[in-house]
């Protein structure tokens, strides 16, 4: 087996470290500092982000979006921004936040817990575009496609995903060629990408070239083969949709460089933070300062948006010195709860176990 067909997912041997393919992944990729959940709206270079394969180059003077349904037609962005235009606050979180955190590891992009970050995204929806183009009863899929190129698992492509037509006729689901207010950058997906609220973040494709309805379930890479909750290599497992509920902490005081390890003095605090759902409005944060033994109710902030991320705050009060596991966890509106350990799959998707963050009280 040649190194091109040996890049098919695999699980970390016992004792195995962070690896120079890893390594490589964490260089180009980057997470959200945990101190930046201070902002309603993440500054673009504190965002999380992403990329497969390379940053693709796309001269927005020749650039042409192609729609295809019952009939087609290609638009410019001159096309695109002369629709209406709508803004709106988003949050993203990526399906593998949380991977390197699952025993045994899954090898990829080794993400803790700061895969995520909330934007003002702004653009024109998608659904009166599909609509234009006409589809009918026989209608499943809307296909998204990308410039990106790569290989993975031996396979040539573009970046491509789907949605069920229901899910893409959806009312928040943009058209984006801004982010916060400013132009898209080129490792945001400039210049126009998908924003499709409350969905992972490999259902928001990044320099969008393509959009075709289909009338079968599309049986590319990232929606039959990756992006799903599989327990072995050849389990088909489910796929991967909307954000799981997750909260997440501003780590108090002030960190050591390589443990972490916050230090604050004794007295009185008040932890804050931000937690989110893509199924259902956030309904309950709790907090434990033993490790999760026992938990308290945190008081939310009024919803800015029904797609963005919700704040938290509670006042904390050490009793005494020494060394406390703070950690985090949220519930929404449909019951879904976040675990206090996560159920293992071979991808490391969706590892939505609460935060842990030791705190030594001096």
């Amino acid at each position: 087996m040649n190194q091109l067909t040996s890049s098919a997912s695999r699980v970390a041997a016992t004792g195995e470290g962070i690896g120079l393919d890893e390594l490589l992944l964490a260089g180009r990729n980057h997470a959200m500092p945990l101190e930046a959940l201070r902002y309603d709206v993440t500054p673009a270079g504190l965002h999380y982000l992403l990329t497969h394969y390379d940053i693709p180059f796309v001269d927005e003077a020749t650039f042409r979006l192609h729609v295809e349904g019952r009939r087609s037609f290609d638009l410019d962005m001159d096309d695109v921004r002369s629709r209406p235009r709508v803004s709106r606050p988003v949050t993203f979180e990526c399906a593998g936040n949380g991977r390197a955190r699952f025993q045994p590891r899954p090898v990829s992009q080794p993400w803790l817990d700061g895969a995520v970050g909330t934007a003002e995204w702004a653009g024109t929806p998608l659904a009166p575009l599909l609509r234009e183009v006409g589809f009918d009863e026989s209608s499943v899929d809307v296909v998204f496609t990308g410039c990106d190129h790569g290989m993975e698992y031996g396979s040539e492509q573009d970046y491509a995903r789907a949605l069920p037509l229901a899910d893409a006729l959806g009312d928040d689901v943009l058209l984006a060629y801004e982010m916060n207010g400013q132009p898209l950058l080129p490792q945001h997906g400039a210049p126009l990408r998908v924003v499709v609220p409350g969905w992972y973040g490999m259902t928001q494709v990044k320099w969008l070239r393509d959009i075709r309805i289909v009338d079968t379930t599309f049986a590319g890479f990232y929606n039959a083969t990756a992006y799903r909750l599989k327990q072995h290599v050849d389990d088909v497992g489910e796929p991967v949709t909307r954000i799981a509920p997750r909260a997440l902490m501003v780590p108090p005081g002030f960190p050591d460089f390589m443990t972490r390890t916050r230090v604050v003095d004794r007295g009185d605090h008040v932890l804050t933070g931000k937690a989110w759902s893509g199924w259902a409005p956030v309904r309950r944060v709790q907090l434990s300062a033993d490790g999760g033994a026992t938990w308290w109710d945190a008081e939310l902030d009024p919803p800015a948006s029904r797609w963005a991320w919700q704040g938290w705050r509670s006042p904390w009060t050490p009793e005494s010195p020494g060394t406390y596991a703070l950690c985090v966890r949220a519930d929404d509106e449909a019951g879904n709860q976040q675990p206090t350990d996560q159920s293992w799959n071979r991808q490391g998707l969706s590892n939505t176990s609460v935060q842990r963050v030791e705190v030594v009280v001096r």
